[in-house]
């Protein structure tokens, strides 16, 4: 059955029940052999240059709807691989306590211009993610362009460190970036590799994942998993 979000008609699609094997784990779907180096120095140039294809220019749809229905609430969560920060803008002007990660030090800075703009609090971080050891864990943490933006095979350490960083209980907010190419940033989140990299001993799914238009002309599946 169709429903109408934010002026976008989403599908809903049941989740591929083939949980692919330890290789699901390596993200074999995408290939990183003639990707560059995806260091600061690399993000911070693509901001430089402007070529920021991945950034909405306002909050994703997905995240205005999970607030608006209740789904998401205040509370203390992590945003990794931010940005520019528009969804951090949303959570902090909602009342949560939130934690915003980003490699590039243009996309902090304009993050903190805009939260000083606009009186509100959030704590910004300018480091590697994979670096980050907070001193208590998350409530949520919301994921949308950070795990389609590592190199796949960093993906196990980093699905380690959601882990890590979510209390039992805590919900990790996710869009998982659906593309036909073989190479990235970005690199594709098909939802077979996302069921094995996210696995049932530690994650409980949804029964469907919703798919969003990006402006991108690509598509995004957005589905809540809960920190088991």
């Amino acid at each position: 059955m169709s429903r109408s979000f934010k002026g976008l008609v989403l599908m809903s699609g049941s989740l591929s029940s083939e949980v692919d094997s330890m290789e699901s784990r390596q993200a074999p779907c995408c290939s990183q052999a003639d990707s560059p180096a995806l260091d600061s120095g690399y993000w911070q140039n693509r901001y430089d240059q402007g070529q920021t294809g991945w950034d909405r220019g306002e909050p994703s749809p997905a995240l205005q709807y999970w607030l608006e229905s209740g789904q998401l609430q205040p509370c203390r969560i992590l945003v990794p691989g931010c940005g520019r920060g528009h969804e951090v803008i949303e959570l902090a002007a909602a009342g949560f306590e939130v934690t915003a990660i980003d490699f590039a030090p243009a996309a902090i800075a304009a993050l903190r211009t805009q939260l000083e703009g606009r009186e509100l609090d959030a704590s910004l971080i300018q480091a590697d993610l994979f670096d980050y050891r907070p001193d208590q864990s998350f409530d949520a943490i919301y994921e949308q362009t950070c795990l389609c933006a590592i190199q796949p095979n960093q993906r196990v350490a980093y699905e380690a460190r959601l882990a890590n960083w979510l209390q039992p209980g805590g919900k990790l907010y996710a869009l998982f970036m659906q593309t036909e190419s073989n190479s990235g940033p970005p690199f594709a989140c098909p939802p077979a590799a996302m069921q094995g990299l996210f696995p049932a001993d530690r994650w409980r799914w949804p029964a469907a994942l919703e798919p969003i238009a990006h402006p991108a002309q690509l598509v995004e599946l957005a589905g809540v998993l809960e920190r088991v």
